[in-house]
């Protein structure tokens, strides 16, 4: 696992100089992978990798399959038919309870999981055991200090002692974040988590990501969005899903053009890229 230290807000990940490790230069990998529902495929079959250092978008209309493919890479399901390897361990031969403690996961996988009851500071806390909700776990000084710099880092280090679920909706998304950083992840899973927010709060999470994702020592993620103005910036590249099968990949440049998302909606669109942030509209 590899270990930084948040320095100042905005988060600032630097290798501590007792810790060494070696570079992994493939995330995940899926060989030939299907999964089935009664007779139906409602995903693939996929072959694709992830390298270390990548940040990646997957869009897709509704069903297109991009919650099973999180839900298969967050080790909540395996697949019917083909190969999983994340983190250089193959699904179905490796304890996956060690697993999930090196992949950090925000959004709809995990947020009706979390009690509304729980101390804001524990919520963060806890994913160091990948466990919800505070039970005789025992943490260090190390784990104390990280959880309260990830609550600073994403704006809700204020409503440390609250309850989670008295947050709005922008701050639990925070707060989320956090606790997918808190064990340190090799991999960050992102499902929507512009979902729900409104203009001040997606901006405010947008930026706050965007600073976090430049840093070339944070781990590499996947975000699943509807919509491309929620892709911040740094994402290096995307994957279109379409009736459960990838309909192109490839460096994000390439693939969120004007062709493919009206290709991808059945509906003529104008993709313009300001050089930081995509925007679309219906031509």
């Amino acid at each position: 696992m590899n270990h930084f230290l948040e320095v100042e807000i905005f988060t600032l990940f630097l290798p501590l100089n007792d810790i060494s490790f070696a570079p992994m230069a493939t995330v995940l990998e899926l060989d030939d992978v299907s999964v089935r529902r009664g007779s139906r495929t409602i995903l693939g079959p996929l072959t694709f990798r992830i390298n270390q250092g990548e940040r990646w978008v997957v869009l897709g209309p509704n069903g297109a399959g991009k919650s099973t493919l999180l839900q298969i890479l967050a080790t909540r399901i395996f697949p019917t038919t083909g190969r999983v390897t994340l983190l250089d361990k193959q699904m179905g031969r490796v304890d996956l309870f060690e697993l999930r403690t090196r992949i950090g996961i925000c959004g709809a996988l995990i947020a009706e999981d979390i009690p509304y009851e729980e101390n804001v500071r524990d919520v963060v806390l806890t994913a160091a055991y990948a466990v919800l909700g505070r039970w005789n776990e025992a943490y260090d000084l190390w784990d104390e200090s990280r959880a309260v710099a990830l609550l600073t880092t994403f704006g809700v280090r204020e409503f440390a002692d609250r309850s989670y679920g008295t947050l709005s909706e922008g701050e639990r998304k925070r707060v989320q974040i956090a606790r997918a950083l808190m064990a340190d992840p090799e991999l960050l899973l992102l499902d929507e988590p512009a979902a729900g927010l409104d203009l001040g709060g997606r901006e405010d999470l947008l930026k706050r990501f965007s600073i976090f994702a430049a840093d070339p020592l944070a781990p590499a993620s996947i975000l699943v969005t509807h919509h491309i103005e929620e892709i911040p910036t740094g994402t290096t590249h995307a994957m279109v899903l379409k009736d459960g099968q990838i309909a192109i990949s490839g460096p994000i440049s390439d693939v969120i053009t004007s062709e493919h998302m009206s290709a991808l909606f059945d509906l003529p669109m104008e993709v313009t890229f300001d050089g930081y942030r995509f925007s679309a509209r219906a031509r």
